[in-house]
């Protein structure tokens, strides 16, 4: 086989496997309908309490003053 070959040979199969995804993906949002519900744990439903009383009480940060942060702490 040529290296002209085996280039196009290999350009087919990666065009192929990017269809086969694509469809994968588009099958799991095509499952996913507006109807589905979430279970969430109660360790989850106590996050997202928390989160929403910080947001209310406005004890909220910006993503910079975050990463300076989190810089501050590793270094």
């Amino acid at each position: 086989m040529t290296t002209l070959d085996s280039i196009k040979n290999n350009l087919i199969s990666r065009i192929m496997a990017t269809k086969k995804e694509k469809k994968a993906i588009n099958n799991f949002f095509d499952s996913t309908g507006e109807n589905n519900m979430v279970s969430l744990n109660a360790h989850q439903i106590e996050m997202l309490t928390m989160s929403e009383r910080d947001i209310e009480n406005d004890k909220l940060i910006s993503a910079e003053d975050l990463e300076i942060s989190d810089s501050e702490r590793v270094s």
